[in-house]
């Protein structure tokens, strides 16, 4: 029996950051797992023999509490401003002693894999106070393993507790194609909850399994917010039962000491994500975003679409239903998902609560196909081609940096006009103004992920106060100067106008003269 305690040593598992390459490398203990990559090693034991409780064997766990080593404690506290609209971006520490970030390199499928915040007991997520964090209770509603059976594919091997439904899960956990590659993680949605799961790839020695054996480890929680936090530990987890199939001690351990205290609704599903008195630039966002991102996707985001980021800033505005296909890996995929739905924050009161959710679905498969004929606003990825025969089930389809839709009222909105090459230029501009900060003067406080919230924030800001001051007003015409006045092209842009008037019901007339001049 696992003995639950606040801070026992076999649950010490959070992720222990990688190490400085400048320094040198301690030698490996007996029970460290393999380097990724390694060759296995060949064994005479039981491929199922079960490690004693309390022993997390091979798992890189930490047997030691976490030392915080930032010796930070300026408080000085002031405002970050970004805006579309200047050019000049005035960036100013906040005072919450966070750490700097670290720099991302794009490589092989267009980005690496931004490494997650929160690898410290005492690291302050930006925007959360401490009461805020504290607040912030872990919810794991399960913890469970995948294995792909060569005889009866995909399967659940194991769970905690053992009367949940996954059906679904197996096909979640472990991408279609992911045995061209040798590790990934995955995002999804299950009902109500999310999940994240880990998957590893390992050649073996063995008739039986075809010479690989493949798993994921993953778990669900009620919010997605925190489940970046156990990345580390769930890649540990899965190389483990890669090569220790059948110990879930560890896994046992980590359940008993997460799992969630679920409200009795019958269901068992959680019907609210927690809510705190944030007074940040989170405080506009849906429950599910108010905990920062991982590091690093929001730049990443920029520079692999460009240009068409502004694309995707309108159809997201409008609350489409947006698809995302790309081969695995899918990890960096579902980052896309999550910053597509970044860029249609408003932090404005009263905006939005009659428009459908644009919900993140993260990855999916043929098995949501029925969950998605009834969605009427949601961002999601696969990597089935399949679904880009299914038009029903999508308004935009986004093949790698190619966007493109089969509705003809849609088809206007995908071309560039000049206000979109100038909003980009602004936010490209601020973007290297802040890069040009932190290289020159240390700055560590902000970062690229703050801009790009705020930016495309506040240009939504602005055009829903412009329509609405109009919609209010004596005359609720909207003029072409109104519309320039938003940051939109008055003829380019007038097809977007329409369908933003007519999603968000909003009552004016758009009246925009000498459509043939420039």
């Amino acid at each position: 029996m696992v003995k639950q305690s606040d801070r026992a040593p076999l649950l010490d598992w959070e992720e222990i950051p990688p190490p400085d390459p400048n320094q040198p490398a301690p030698p490996p203990l007996p029970s460290q797992p393999r380097e990724e990559g390694a060759p296995p090693e060949k064994s005479s034991q039981p491929a199922v023999r079960r490690a004693p409780a309390g022993i997390a064997a091979g798992t890189g766990w930490s047997s030691g509490c976490g030392t915080n080593t930032n010796t930070n404690t300026n408080t000085a506290t002031a405002a970050i401003t970004y805006s579309p609209t200047r050019s000049v971006t005035a960036v100013v520490a906040s005072g919450d002693g966070s750490p700097g970030r670290p720099r991302i390199g794009l490589s092989g499928h267009g980005w690496d894999r931004p490494q997650p915040l929160g690898t410290d007991h005492n690291v302050h997520f930006p925007g959360l106070s401490v009461r805020d964090q504290w607040e912030e209770k872990d919810q794991i509603v399960a913890v469970f393993v995948v294995t792909f059976d060569t005889r009866s594919g995909n399967m659940i091997e194991w769970c905690l507790p053992h009367d949940i439904n996954l059906d679904g899960v197996e096909f979640k956990s472990m991408a279609s194609g992911s045995h061209r590659i040798t590790n990934d993680f995955i995002y999804f949605r299950k009902g109500g909850y999310f999940g994240l799961a880990c998957f590893a790839n390992m050649p073996v020695e063995s008739e039986l399994e075809r010479g690989a054996r493949m798993k994921s480890v993953g778990i669900l929680s009620p919010s997605y917010t925190l489940l970046y936090r156990y990345m580390h530990f769930l890649e540990n987890q899965v190389r483990h039962q890669l090569q220790c199939p059948g110990q879930y001690s560890p896994l046992e351990a980590f359940y008993e000491d997460k799992k969630a205290v679920l409200p009795p609704t019958g269901n068992g599903l959680v019907t609210s994500c927690p809510t705190w008195s944030v007074t940040s630039i989170n405080r506009c966002m849906h429950p599910e975003m108010k905990i920062t991102h991982p590091a690093g996707c929001m730049s990443q985001f920029i520079q692999f679409f460009g240009e068409q980021i502004m694309v995707l800033w309108k159809l997201a505005l409008l609350r489409k239903r947006l698809l995302i296909f790309s081969p695995p890996p899918v990890g960096v995929v579902c980052y896309r998902v999550y910053c597509c739905c970044c860029l249609a924050n408003v932090s404005l009161p009263g905006i939005g609560v009659s428009v459908p959710e644009l919900r993140p679905f993260f990855y999916i498969n043929i098995a949501d196909i029925t969950t998605l004929e009834t969605e009427m606003s949601y961002v999601a990825c696969t990597t089935e081609k399949i679904f880009e025969e299914k038009k029903e089930l999508y308004d935009v389809y986004i093949d790698n940096q190619n966007v493109k839709t089969h509705r003809s009222h849609l088809q206007p909105l995908l071309r560039l006009n000049a206000a979109d090459k100038e909003k980009y230029r602004k936010l490209s501009e601020q973007r290297q103004m802040l890069l040009y900060s932190q290289e020159v003067d240390g700055d560590c406080t902000s970062n690229e992920e703050d801009l790009f919230i705020l930016f495309f924030m506040e240009m939504n800001n602005r055009i829903f106060q412009t329509l609405s001051e109009v919609a209010g007003s004596v005359d609720p015409t909207l003029t072409a100067e109104h519309v320039r006045a938003m940051g939109l092209d008055p003829q380019g842009d007038r097809s977007f106008l329409v369908d933003l008037l007519e999603v968000y019901g909003i009552d004016v007339t758009l009246v925009i003269d000498n459509l043939c001049c420039p």
